[in-house]
């Protein structure tokens, strides 16, 4: 873990000069202004009857970090993060990783965060979905395995506060992209709380060992991108090479052909954090906001996903 902080919760820089330049230059990050920055937000928190929100230093400046320090955009990121989190319960709920059948499901090892950086400094996260049999666990489950692994890791790494990340994600398993887009209101749901809410966005999507329905699939899901995420899209297909020229092999776990360990060493080592912060998973589900509470009008699922009630499926077969 790269991001430390006192006992006070007051944040501790642990960036290398080179990164404390790169957030100046990128993020507006000025660390003489930093602490103004935190206090203004956590000032402006108290004042939001309908926010419940974590207020130590670390969480605001992810924020401000992901909105290039504009006061206002942070505050509308954290306000939209909070209420996709009350909005999504079955996401954000029993998040207990010694739960059974959550358990099972993070020994899948679905999303790792890859221990090293790509050459711009980014971190990796790899999707693969090719062990996950959802005929034995349900969707929801499986997305909230999945939050809660990119939780961890936007909790213990400073560096990608700074340099963001990217995603390589295996299709080799087709099976979970097809139950997700049969599933319009989950495929919104989602698409809002990683484009809205989430204070980062990925610098680049990879896709590798694509099948045949691939384009078909993904046409689907590039349609609730905004373009500037659609510009980012690398289809390797089967091409490790393609691949290197966006994630070197340094970056790899070996069963991509590299040499950042193997799978199940990486999701060992995620597995222990995500023991080791057992308290603060639980402890985050007290976390987001009282629509009773909000000034003006409340907020509803139509307001932020367009959607309401069931869903029919899409028929793409």
């Amino acid at each position: 873990m790269n991001c430390l902080s006192t006992m006070g919760g007051e944040y501790v820089c642990n960036l290398s000069p080179e990164l404390i330049q790169r957030a100046k230059d990128e993020l507006n990050e000025d660390p003489e202004r930093r602490a103004a920055d935190i206090q203004h937000i956590r000032d402006w928190l108290k004042k939001q009857p309908h926010i419940k929100a974590r207020t130590d230093d670390w969480t605001i400046l992810r924020f401000l970090r992901g909105c290039k320090f504009s006061l206002e955009k942070t505050k509308q990121k954290i306000d939209m993060f909070y209420t996709c989190k009350s909005m999504c319960p079955e996401w954000y709920t029993n998040r207990d990783p010694q739960d059974k059948r959550l358990r099972a499901i993070l020994e899948m090892g679905l999303i790792l965060p890859l221990p090293e950086y790509d050459a711009h400094g980014r971190k990796v996260l790899l999707n693969c979905m090719r062990k996950v049999d959802l005929d034995a666990y349900d969707l929801d489950d499986v997305i909230k395995a999945a939050l809660l692994m990119i939780d961890m890791w936007n909790e213990e790494d400073e560096q990608g506060s700074v340099t963001s990340f990217v995603v390589l994600e295996d299709c080799t398993n087709l099976t979970f992209q097809l139950t997700v887009i049969r599933n319009p209101g989950m495929m919104r749901k989602l698409s809002a709380l990683f484009q809205e809410g989430y204070p980062m966005r990925p610098k680049g999507l990879n896709y590798i060992n694509t099948p045949a329905a691939f384009d078909t699939v993904f046409n689907i899901f590039k349609s609730f991108m905004k373009e500037k995420m659609k510009k980012r899209i690398h289809i390797h297909g089967s091409d490790l090479e393609s691949l290197y020229k966006e994630v070197p092999k340094e970056c790899l776990p070996v069963e991509y052909g590299g040499t950042n360990g193997t799978i199940e060493e990486i999701k060992d080592y995620w597995i222990k954090r995500v023991d080791a912060r057992r308290d603060w998973l639980l402890e985050d589900e007290k976390y987001g906001v009282d629509e009773s509470k909000r000034p003006g009008k409340p907020k509803t699922t139509v307001d932020l996903f367009g959607i309401e009630g069931s869903f029919r499926k899409l028929n793409i077969d």
